[in-house]
């Protein structure tokens, strides 16, 4: 038996904003950043399990401290205890009676209770050896569902609907593997499209990612409807007729400046609406997605917990629903999410334009395509091409596509000269800037 021995937490920032990276109409200068934590334990193997939280700067050190207030939880605990049974884990740390007044099960404590999750899938998945996408797709159908918290949860979806969807996915695991080996997971890059960038930066990146295979781009919108029109044309003559482009507003607008603005782009065939609203606005987006039809709404980035998404699917709020790896609770949560969805028919587009996104997202999506949906019709991975330098096992995107990775692992870990050069304020690369 092993024990947990240390917890240690960074405050890693990336100075992005220097060349608007990133940039969107409600978020014009960000600083990808992470709130990261490592777990170490007394066994011999050595192995650590690594998870993080997004941000885009200030404000990360908070979530930092949020990851902190959880060390009484895991300092001295059984290694294999907490491993054995993941969805009594989850339970373990979301349902904190103090803790949870801080939510409940939302906000910044949410979030850190999801990077302390994904530490330990990490650290379960590499004493497995196994990369996180494979060993959530051996589970058998029975300790999926053991995984989730149904609570707030069964009227939409009950522990034996989840279990059939699960079952009815497991003929053809096999071949789905070895599909997913072969082809790829289909992905679309945002790489083009950040608010920051000239009209003429645009269409080169939107040129050079048709090139490289994509074939669907999205586009920063909301801040300006006259350089919306402009750069979504500039985009449609770069990519041509047959690529297609989505617009993400990031939560810009109200619910009938949504609907008139994209009255003026659907003329330029939009694959999606992406954000048009208040993530917490259900109603809005319903109303936003019945005016703007056949143009779907899709959303999930900001969607703080399973029981928004159910409420949105329950409304018809959203038609492309966007899981992001680091938003809600961590694995678990996200498993209860990809149910749902499975459940209400809607497909499944990740989020994933951060830092460490991409690398830990390509395995829920790859475990929902094996055991949960078993179809890659008509989804795609977001992809930017950001500061996958910075980790152990980068994503492999090329030819359009995210590669399976092969590594052990959740795909969390940092390397360790990135988090003592990014670490804010003290690290070097931010003892330069002052």
């Amino acid at each position: 038996m092993s024990i947990i021995t240390e917890i240690e937490t960074f405050d890693v920032r990336f100075p992005t904003s220097r060349d608007l990276d990133g940039s969107d109409a409600m978020n014009p200068d960000p600083d990808y950043s992470a709130a990261y934590l490592v777990i170490r334990t007394d066994a011999a193997d050595g192995h650590e399990g690594h998870g993080f939280v997004f941000t885009i700067g200030r404000g990360n050190e908070v979530e930092t401290a949020a990851i902190n207030a959880l060390r009484g939880h895991l300092l001295g605990a059984g290694v294999e205890a907490l491993l054995e049974d993941m969805g009594a884990t989850w339970k373990l740390l979301a349902h904190d009676s103090q803790l949870r007044w801080l939510g409940p099960e939302k906000g910044v404590m949410h979030m850190a209770i999801g990077a302390v999750v994904n530490a330990l899938w990490d650290l379960k998945a590499k004493r497995a050896g196994l990369p996180l996408w494979e060993l959530l797709a051996g589970m058998a159908p029975e300790e999926i569902v053991a995984l989730v918290d149904f609570r707030y949860l069964t009227d939409a979806l009950t522990p034996d609907e989840a279990l059939a969807i699960l079952r009815a996915a497991e003929p053809g695991r096999e071949q789905r593997k070895a599909a997913l080996r072969a082809e790829g997971y289909p992905a679309y890059t945002t790489t083009p499209g950040w608010l920051g960038y000239s009209d003429e930066k645009l269409s080169r990146l939107a040129k050079e990612a048709v090139a490289d295979g994509f074939t669907q781009i999205k586009l920063k919108v909301g801040a300006s409807l006259e350089d919306d029109i402009r750069r979504v044309r500039a985009a449609r003559a770069a990519v041509g007729p047959d690529i297609k482009i989505a617009v993400d507003a990031n939560q810009r607008w109200d619910v009938q400046e949504a609907i008139d603005w994209m009255a003026h782009l659907a003329p330029y065939d939009i694959a999606w609406i992406e954000e048009p609203t208040s993530p917490d606005d259900i109603l809005g987006h319903s109303a936003i997605a019945r005016a703007v039809a056949p143009i779907p709404v899709a959303t999930g980035e900001h969607v703080q917990n399973r029981v928004v998404f159910k409420q949105m699917l329950q409304a018809g709020s959203l038609q492309v629903l966007q899981i992001d790896a680091a938003r809600v609770a961590g694995v678990n949560e996200n498993i209860a999410i990809l149910l749902l969805a499975a459940k209400f028919g809607v497909r499944v587009c990740p989020h994933a334009g951060g830092v460490g996104l991409c690398e830990a997202v390509q395995h829920l999506s790859m475990f929902d395509y094996i055991a949960v949906s078993g179809t890659k019709e008509n989804r795609t991975i977001e992809f930017v091409d950001h500061l996958h330098e910075h980790f152990v096992t980068p994503v492999d995107v090329h030819s359009g596509a995210y590669w399976p990775p092969s590594s052990p692992g959740a795909g969390n870990e940092m390397l360790r000269e990135t988090l003592a050069a990014y670490s804010f304020p003290d690290g070097p690369v931010w003892k330069e800037t002052h």
